[in-house]
């Protein structure tokens, strides 16, 4: 099979076979093509004899035949023998008048084609009174191409059965399925490899992880003399868009050694084998061509718990993944071939996949830190032409909790933007506009009514205001009541450092601002609108969290009693039951709704407190329709500090 033509990644197919390969592989000797070409010319012989048509003879035409049957007493016409059209016969002597188009002589045995004149009886003698020359032409199939019409098809579905057995005998799995079974991986050749560690902003942990990866990957011969033994696999875990593909590729190109990528869904056919078969044909390539790396992206869709579901243990993906497992036991300790493997969902993959032996490193690549996303950053705008008031550093902490998949799409929505303005640069405008976009969503074309409008514009204001004021609240970064995404309005929150443990008070006071909207629009508007199911729902879950997870709850404890942790597809969450009783989900849920009802009349009592802002606030809202941090802050401005953080509790809190 011809390798395609490396493009601009370099992607090849995984072919030990190929001639000319740039890592030295040794061409595959052809098979003997003899035996066939030798059937291909019988068989262009028997087509040229059998159509070469029916009986033997000189042909003439038919009125040349009627002439010799009526020249003389008895005619010159011996004998005739008529097949269908075709009449065929023997002269009584060689006619001494040849026809027109014959050279040489004719002999005694003639053949000429029978004219249809059943439906015109008298066409044929007017014909002859005046003199016109009368030819015909077969219109049937002789009986040599009624027999090569009858044989041909199974002659051919018979050739291309023995072919196809023939290749059959491939242990490879060249067969019948021809490539189907075979590793669909793309090979990438280590001259080919342009990535290196360089090119990956960020993941410092991570790179060291891997850094003894490629030191075996290119001396090998320093453990093994050891005694040690580099890990057979290596799992790259993260949520998505952080870079495990491309750190997977940086390792190979650091490696300097061919690099075979393929997703965990390509394992997946509807046949049963298939799968184990391209798992096969893939490790044994890999094993011909060691050092190398394995990379499975999505192993997740291939590594699931056996056992669970409909298919049990005898579906398609099961004996995939058994046969992973068979494979990667069966490394020798001198084979230097690398599996790495990416998912994001490692607690659902099977147990035996993660034992040493197999996986045996795990390696977390998480968000970027602020330092990760500046040099992500960096490294997208490289082609970028940025304005001089572009602020990377800036942009950087604005942006907490983006993966390098949102950094990039970032700048490249930055970069839409400027072009739809005909700009010859990238301006920090242009950045603020794209972070609006990605977070909130693209502005819509929608004219709400007035009353629609100033009921979004208290919502919105009154979680800006809470977040605004409360001293562990995220920043607001912006409010607007132009409807964006699926939302009427928004309120942007931007916290200013990454949080890695949060306590009781920041969710609690987290709750009070989700509840924020809902309680200004019942102290202005004396209603609840439905425009706050969502910020419900996400208070709902924090205060269920709170209670039922992270014991913060005096009346349940500190235990644990998880809902909704197992995964349905998994088939756990259907048959296992529940390990707390009625009455403690009662009084999980009591405290779960007390907690939220309290925040909400803490931050009712909070907004009351300060209606004057509240009204201010609102009013400059609805002039402007989208309200930055500055102008925030001019409205406002230290309303933060009238809180008091030490002493004196919240406004609804006991004691006040």
């Amino acid at each position: 099979m011809a390798s395609q033509p490396p493009g601009e990644h370099g992607q090849d197919r995984p072919n030990p076979d190929e001639p000319g390969g740039p890592d030295g592989e040794t061409p595959q000797r052809p098979r003997n093509a003899g035996p066939l070409f030798v059937g291909l010319l019988l068989l262009a012989g028997l087509a040229l004899f059998l159509f070469s048509g029916s009986g033997t003879g000189t042909e003439v035409e038919y009125g040349y035949f009627l002439d010799q049957l009526e020249s003389g007493d008895n005619g010159n016409v011996a004998y005739v023998l008529f097949e269908r059209d075709v009449l065929t016969g023997e002269w009584r002597e060689e006619p001494s008048e040849k026809p027109e188009g014959v050279t040489g002589e004719m002999g005694l045995k003639f053949r000429t084609v029978l004219p249809d004149v059943v439906n015109h009886p008298d066409l044929l003698p007017t014909l002859r009174e005046k003199g016109v020359r009368i030819r015909a032409k077969s219109v049937t199939l002789g009986f040599g191409m009624q027999l090569l019409a009858w044989m041909l098809g199974p002659l051919i579905l018979l050739g291309f059965l023995f072919y196809m057995m023939r290749r059959n005998s491939d242990p490879l799995g060249g067969g019948m399925m021809g490539g189907f079974v075979r590793s669909p991986a793309r090979r990438f050749f280590a001259s080919e490899q342009r990535t290196t560690f360089d090119d990956v902003a960020g993941m410092s942990q991570a790179k060291r992880e891997l850094q003894e990866v490629v030191e075996f990957l290119k001396s090998p011969e320093k453990f093994l003399k050891l005694g040690a033994h580099i890990p057979k696999g290596v799992l790259l875990m993260g949520p998505p868009g952080t870079g495990k593909t491309l750190l997977a590729r940086a390792t190979a190109g650091e490696a300097g050694v061919p690099f075979y990528s393929i997703n965990g869904s390509e394992f997946i056919q509807m046949f049963v084998g298939v799968g184990a078969s391209r798992v096969r044909d893939l490790f044994k390539t890999a094993k011909d061509n060691a050092p190398c790396l394995v990379f499975v992206d999505e192993i997740d869709a291939v590594g699931r718990v056996r056992g669970a579901g409909v298919g049990g243990g005898h579906d398609e993906r099961e004996q995939t993944l058994n046969q992973i497992l068979s494979e990667m036991d069966g490394f020798s300790p001198a084979e230097t071939v690398i599996v790495l493997a990416a998912t994001n969902r490692p607690d659902v993959l099977d147990p035996a996949l993660l034992r040493p032996g197999r996986f045996d490193r795990h390696v977390t690549v998480d968000r970027p830190t602020r330092e990760g996303r500046l040099a992500i950053l960096k490294i997208h705008c490289r082609r970028v032409p940025l304005a001089d008031d572009v602020d990377l550093s800036e942009i950087a902490a604005g942006s907490i909790g983006f993966s390098g998949a949102d950094i990039r799409n970032l700048v490249n929505e930055a970069a839409l933007n400027a072009s739809r303005h005909d700009q010859s640069v990238v301006t920090m405008e242009d950045f603020d506009s794209a972070r609006d976009r990605v977070m909130m969503g693209p502005p819509r074309e929608e004219v709400l009514q007035e009353h629609e409008k100033r009921m979004t514009a208290y919502h919105e204001v009154g979680h800006a205001l809470l977040a605004w004021m409360l001293p562990h609240a995220d920043p607001v970064h912006k409010v607007t009541i132009v409807p964006r995404g699926r939302a009427l309005g928004v309120t942007q929150f931007v916290p200013e450092e990454e949080t890695y443990h949060v306590g009781q008070r920041r969710l609690e006071e987290r709750i009070m601002v989700l509840m924020g909207g809902r309680a200004a629009e019942k102290l202005v508007f004396d209603e609840f609108s439905a425009g706050a199911e969502d910020d419900i729902k996400r208070a709902t879950d924090i205060a269920r969290r709170m209670v039922a997870h992270w014991g913060m709850s005096e009346v349940v404890g500190p235990v644990a009693f998880p809902q909704g942790e197992q995964h349905p597809f998994l088939g756990k969450e259907i048959h296992e039951a529940r390990q707390f009783s009625e009455e403690t989900a009662h009084v999980i849920d009591r405290e779960v709704q007390r907690i939220v009802t309290e925040c909400h009349a803490r931050a009712t009592a909070l907004l009351a407190e300060h209606r004057e802002l509240l009204d201010r606030t609102s009013e400059e809202l609805l002039a402007k329709e989208s309200l930055d941090k500055d102008e925030l802050e001019a409205i406002v401005g230290t309303a933060k500090a009238k809180i008091e953080r030490n002493g004196r509790p919240l406004p609804g809190q006991p004691g006040d």
